[in-house]
C-alpha cells in the first residue's frame, strides 16, 4: 500500500471517528460508547503500523535487502529512498505517471430543425442529425512551477451544421474530422522574478481560452451550443497552432493576457500571417460578487482582400472587442460580449460573408430554488451584422441582421452524466440572402455530457 493510501486510509478512520465524537457530545450517546471509540481507534493505529511495517519488510525482500529482524533495522528514510530506487528500476515509467492528472469527457448532441435551408433541391425539408466528440486530457505538474498540457479530441457526425446556411452556426462542438487529433500540447512556467507574476506559455494553444474568455459563455460541452455564444464571430480566431502566451498579473484586481499565434495554422512560413491579440481584464468586487471585465484587440496579418477593390488582396485584418461576466447572487450570473472588425475586408480564404459587428448578453440561474442546486438554467440573445461594404460588393445582398436566441437546461444526473435540453431560434439566416430559404429556423436538440 502507498504512503497516499495510508494517507487516505487513516484520514478516512480517524475522520470518521471525530465525527462520532461531536455527535456525542450533542447527542445521547453515553461515556461507554466513547471509551469504545477511543479503544477502536487505538487498535487501527496499532494495526497501521504493523501494517506498515511488514509492507517495507515484502519490498525490502523483494529488492534483495536482508531483513532477519524485526523492528526494521534500515532507517525510514533511507528505507523510502530504496524502495523508490527499486521500483524506478522496475517500472521506468513510474516516476513519469507520478502526478499526471487525467481527464475523459464525451459528449453527444441530437438536434433536429423542421426548416434546413442548405439544401436547394429541397429547401425547408425536416432534419435530425447526431455528434458525438471525446477528450482526454493529461496535466503534468512540475517542481518551480511549471506544467505541461496535452488535449487529445476524437469528433464524429457535422449534426445539423451542414443543413443550414446561416452567419454563425448551432453546434459549436460539432467535428466531422473523425480521427483522433492533438488539439493542445503546451508547456507553461510560472515566475515571478521581479515581483510582479507573470506566466509563459508555448506550444500548440487555443486562443479562444486567452482571449474573449468567459465565465457563462465559453464551454460548448456545458453551457451554450450555439457558435455566437462561445465567441464572438466578429474575432477573425485562428484554428489552434504554434504559439507562445504572456499572461501578467500586476494586481489581484487586474491580469493582461498577450498572445502571437500563427494564423495558418499549418507550421509552414511560421512567422507569416501571425494573429497577435491582448487582453486587458479588470475584476472588481461589485456588490462583493465576483466578476471579469475584459478588454481585447487583435490583428490579422494574413491576407486579406477589400471588398470594393479586388486588386488590394494583402491587406491586414483588426478589431477589438469587449467579454464582461458578473455574479449577481449566488444562483444569478450574467455576460455580454461584443466584437468589430474592419469591415472593409475579408481574409482571402473565406470570402462567403464579412461581418462588421456581433453582440450577444445573457443570464444563468443555478437550481438551488427548486432544490437542485447543480442544474442550470440559461438563456441568450445575439445578432451578427454584415458588413456594409459586403453589401454593397453585390446589390442582390440584403444583408440583414441575423439574430439568435438559445435557452438550455443542464440537468445534472449524477457526478459523471449531464443530460442537456436546449432550443434555438435563428431570425434572418444567412441576412435573408440564404439561396434555400431564409425563413426562420428553430433548432431542438439534446446534449449528453459524461465525465469520468
Amino acid at each position: 500500500m502507498s504512503k497516499f493510501k495510508k494517507i487516505c486510509l487513516l484520514s478516512a478512520v480517524f475522520s470518521f471517528l471525530a465525527f462520532s465524537n461531536c455527535l456525542a457530545a450533542d447527542g445521547p450517546f453515553n461515556a461507554e460508547f466513547l471509551k469504545e471509540l477511543r479503544a477502536l481507534r487505538q487498535t487501527v493505529e496499532t494495526q497501521q503500523r504493523k501494517i506498515d511495517a511488514l509492507e517495507k519488510r515484502l519490498v525490502q525482500q523483494e529488492a534483495g535487502v536482508k531483513t532477519s529482524i524485526m523492528p526494521l533495522a534500515v532507517p525510514e528514510d533511507e528505507l523510502d529512498k530504496r524502495i523508490d530506487e527499486h521500483l524506478e528500476k522496475k517500472y521506468p515509467g513510474v516516476e513519469l505517471m507520478s502526478g499526471l492528472e487525467m481527464g475523459i469527457g464525451a459528449t453527444m448532441i441530437v438536434q433536429a430543425t423542421d426548416n434546413a435551408n442548405a439544401d436547394t433541391d429541397n429547401p425547408g425539408k425536416d432534419v435530425a442529425d447526431a455528434s458525438m466528440s471525446i477528450d482526454l486530457t493529461f496535466l503534468k505538474r512540475f517542481e518551480e512551477y511549471g506544467q505541461a498540457f496535452v488535449h487529445l479530441e476524437y469528433g464524429n457526425g457535422a449534426g445539423v451544421e451542414d443543413e443550414l446556411t446561416v452567419f454563425s452556426n448551432v453546434n459549436r462542438d460539432a467535428d466531422d474530422s473523425n480521427k483522433v487529433q492533438a488539439t493542445e500540447v503546451w508547456y507553461e512556467q510560472y515566475l515571478k522574478p521581479v515581483g510582479i507574476p507573470f506566466t509563459v506559455t508555448f506550444g500548440k494553444l487555443d486562443s479562444t481560452l486567452y482571449i474573449d474568455d468567459n465565465l457563462y459563455a465559453n464551454d460548448e460541452t456545458t453551457q451554450f451550443l450555439g457558435r455566437i455564444f462561445r465567441n464572438s464571430p466578429a474575432i477573425e480566431f485562428p484554428d489552434n497552432s504554434g504559439a507562445i502566451r504572456l499572461g501578467v498579473m500586476p494586481f489581484e484586481f487586474m491580469d493582461l493576457n498577450f498572445l502571437a499565434l500563427n494564423g495558418n495554422a499549418d507550421w509552414e512560413d511560421t512567422f507569416d500571417g501571425m494573429f497577435y491579440s491582448g487582453q486587458l481584464n479588470f475584476k472588481p468586487k461589485l456588490l462583493k460578487r465576483g466578476g471579469n471585465y475584459r478588454l481585447l484587440a487583435w490583428y490579422n496579418d494574413q491576407n486579406h482582400m477589400e471588398w470594393l477593390d479586388t486588386g488590394k488582396d494583402k491587406k491586414a485584418g483588426y478589431g477589438f472587442g469587449i467579454s464582461f461576466d458578473q455574479e449577481i447572487t449566488d444562483s444569478i450570473g450574467a455576460f455580454a460580449r461584443y466584437g468589430w472588425q474592419d469591415p472593409k475586408v475579408y481574409l482571402n480564404s473565406s470570402s462567403d460573408f464579412s461581418l462588421e459587428h456581433s453582440y450577444s448578453l445573457g443570464v444563468q440561474l443555478k437550481g438551488a430554488a427548486w432544490k437542485r442546486p447543480d442544474d442550470i438554467l440559461a438563456l441568450a440573445f445575439g445578432q451578427l451584422m454584415p458588413s456594409d461594404d459586403y453589401k454593397k460588393a453585390d446589390d442582390t445582398r440584403r444583408a440583414k441582421a441575423e439574430s439568435h436566441l438559445e435557452c438550455y437546461y443542464n440537468y445534472k444526473l449524477n457526478d459523471h452524466l449531464s443530460l442537456t435540453p436546449d432550443i434555438q431560434v435563428v431570425w434572418a439566416p444567412y441576412g435573408k440572402d440564404a439561396p434555400a430559404g431564409s425563413d426562420t429556423i428553430v433548432v431542438g436538440g439534446l446534449r449528453g455530457q459524461v465525465e469520468f
